[in-house]
């Protein structure tokens, strides 16, 4: 029998509260045990092709393709692809949902993302650095495809799971019938503490998660040697990273205690209430300045609390969503756009909570997405090509550029 949707339930399995149900999971971050690091805000200007060396696309045709483990979890690959390799790949975000919600959603604004890659082309010559990609709630594998796509572009690997535990299809099963105004998923978005603890079973979930990555990690592993694989002999195993947003931070940071992996990037998280061992490895927190789900202070905490060496940006006018396709969602408009689309603006109207969580850095005061993504693009990218060895030294990411875009961003570095 399907469970039964609460108003929660269906603002949630609609995407319209991207990481609401577990923000304080993945933002719960134990005392720091090293000195603060000195915040440094510069308007020096740099540069501009070393402060967006990264942000135009790579020299790589994409590849994208989707396979299935063995425990029935789909995984999106993206690849760099041969030369000649053209094409555009659209999905629609209607489609991981449950088929009654899809029913529901019969708006005529568009529900579908765009983006250069070639599906099922043949993969490069070469062998490849992995990334390991993991989702936010209520998100799906593909729902960060601006920048998994674009990591592929500049020579990557990026294999991205579906989480059952938190996912737009599998949501509606795992959410509380009757939730209090007090619980930590009703207040997160109020809260600043840095100290709540989650449910165990939701702790639980994000074990689930580590598997599923891992478990990709695995099936790529197989894949490199398999002879009938279009990745045989093609997978860099010595070079592995790890790249989550949201709760997906909190998945990262858990999976990256296994030692094939080499470093992190946790965008708009932080570190799970229950995680008292904290991998050793290099780390980049990125974070929007207005994001009401994530907390910037809470991300920021994270990156003052883990191992060093670890970088953190703050970009100013991003919320939360700016780390994701959501906002790119109903032609610019959002997936607010596509709910009210679909007649539930009554809803939204009655739960203006739930409008500011679907909303979170799609509408001013947050900056478009168009001026975001291009730094997200070139941080991450140049960050995992110092990881993976092929800068020598990390280009573009120290507090000298900060001051180098349309928005203010702060870097800072321990």
């Amino acid at each position: 029998m399907r469970p039964r949707l609460t108003p929660l339930a269906l603002c949630v399995v609609i995407g319209l509260s991207v990481a609401a149900c577990s923000s304080n999971g993945t933002n719960s971050a134990v005392s720091p045990t090293t000195p603060p690091a000195t915040e440094i805000a510069t308007t020096t200007t740099v540069d501009p092709a070393l402060a967006t060396a990264y942000a135009p696309a790579g020299p790589f045709p994409v590849g994208v393709t989707t396979a299935t483990m063995d425990n029935g979890v789909k995984v999106e690959i993206w690849y760099p692809a041969v030369a000649g390799s053209t094409g555009t790949e659209t999905y629609d975000a209607r489609d991981f949902t449950d088929p009654i919600i899809a029913s529901l959603l019969t708006g005529d604004i568009p529900s579908t993302v765009s983006y250069p890659a070639t599906r099922d082309a043949a993969v490069a010559e070469g062998k490849f650095p992995i990334v390991l990609n993991s989702h936010g709630v209520s998100a799906w594998r593909s729902a960060s495809s601006f920048i998994t796509s674009h990591l592929a572009s500049w020579g990557m690997i990026v294999v991205s799971p579906d989480h059952a535990s938190r996912d737009l299809y599998h949501l509606a099963s795992n959410i509380p019938a009757a939730p209090s105004t007090t619980t930590p998923e009703a207040s997160s978005t109020t809260q600043a503490d840095t100290t709540t603890t989650l449910d165990p079973k939701v702790l639980a979930r994000f074990d689930e998660s580590v598997n599923d990555l891992l478990g990709s990690l695995d099936y790529i592993t197989a894949q490199n040697s398999a002879t009938a694989s279009p990745f045989a002999g093609h997978v860099d195993l010595d070079h592995v990273g790890a790249l989550g947003h949201s709760a997906g931070g909190g998945t990262i940071l858990k999976a990256a205690l296994d030692p094939r992996i080499d470093g992190y990037v946790s965008m708009a998280s932080g570190i799970l209430s229950n995680q008292a061992e904290l991998p050793a490895k290099p780390s980049f927190f990125l974070s929007g300045a207005i994001d009401q789900i994530a907390n910037t202070e809470r991300t920021h905490q994270a990156f003052l609390t883990v191992p060093a060496p670890s970088l953190f940006w703050r970009i100013d006018g991003a919320g939360h969503n700016a780390f994701d396709d959501l906002c790119t969602l109903g032609g610019g408009i959002g997936i607010i756009g596509v709910a009210e689309a679909s007649g539930l603006g009554a809803f939204l109207d009655s739960a203006p909570m739930v409008r500011t969580l679907g909303s979170d850095g799609c509408l001013p005061p947050a900056v478009p997405v168009t001026t975001t993504f291009p730094i997200i693009e070139h941080a991450t990218t140049a960050w995992f090509l110092n990881l993976f060895g092929v800068d020598a030294t990390p280009k573009g990411l120290d507090p000298s550029v900060a001051g180098s875009y349309d928005v203010k961003v702060t870097i800072e570095q321990r």
